[in-house]
């Protein structure tokens, strides 16, 4: 499975990106707000900084508005994937933008049947918002199956599962699991990822009994 991180936190990124771990990097226009930089300069040093796809988001909600906005944002760098809303005008400007050879990201998934529809449009990328749907008192993770199983009856449908508001680590696991193709994490639980007490109990006790060797490696 393929690491995204959600934010737009340059010095963030640049220092996941240091890891070898990061795929790609998705935005939105809330992560932006929170940057207090201009868009197109943040986005253009993502793409600087991750050789994979940068997902930017149109603010536009009709069909010219997202294309114009969509092509824009396109030619800032190859690695740009335009974000456009599942709306009838958003699976519209996917169509277009993924024949203009531009990557598209599906955003606001909430069903099994929108991601179909998504898929069928073009879509590079599907992104069902599993923390979302798990406040409203439904199980997220069973969306991000309904889209796997409907996807692997149909092999001609290329689009990849990006499961998107991963809260914690065990949504990390459970896509995995379930076979997304990418999760986009915020930073916080991209790194929790590597903590276990159990390995931070053996290392400790390693080293003390390495201590008591007296000896050095070099």
């Amino acid at each position: 499975m393929k690491f995204f991180v959600d934010t737009a936190d340059v010095a963030e990124i640049k220092e996941l990106a240091a890891t070898g771990l990061l795929d790609g990097v998705t935005t939105n226009p809330s992560l932006v707000a929170k940057a207090k930089r201009d868009f197109k300069a943040i986005i253009a040093e993502i793409c600087e900084t991750v050789p994979g796809p940068v997902s930017a988001e149109v603010a536009a909600t009709d069909l010219d508005g997202m294309l114009n906005e969509g092509r824009a944002l396109a030619r800032i760098a190859k690695n740009v994937t335009v974000k456009v809303p599942l709306t009838w005008d958003g699976l519209k400007a996917c169509r277009a933008l993924t024949g203009d050879g531009v990557m598209v990201n599906v955003t606001l998934c909430f069903s099994a049947n929108q991601a179909l529809l998504a898929a069928k449009a073009g879509a590079t990328f599907i992104s069902p918002f599993v923390g979302r749907l798990d406040d409203a008192g439904q199980d997220g993770m069973e969306l991000v199956r309904e889209i796997r199983t409907v996807y692997d009856n149909y092999p001609d449908l290329k689009t990849q599962i990006l499961a998107a508001s991963i809260r914690n680590v065990t949504h990390v696991k459970q896509a995995a699991m379930i076979g997304a193709d990418v999760a986009t994490l915020p930073p916080a639980v991209l790194r929790a990822l590597v903590h276990h007490p159990l390995t931070d109990k053996g290392l400790e006790l390693f080293l003390n009994d390495w201590k008591k060797t007296g000896q050095r490696i070099v």
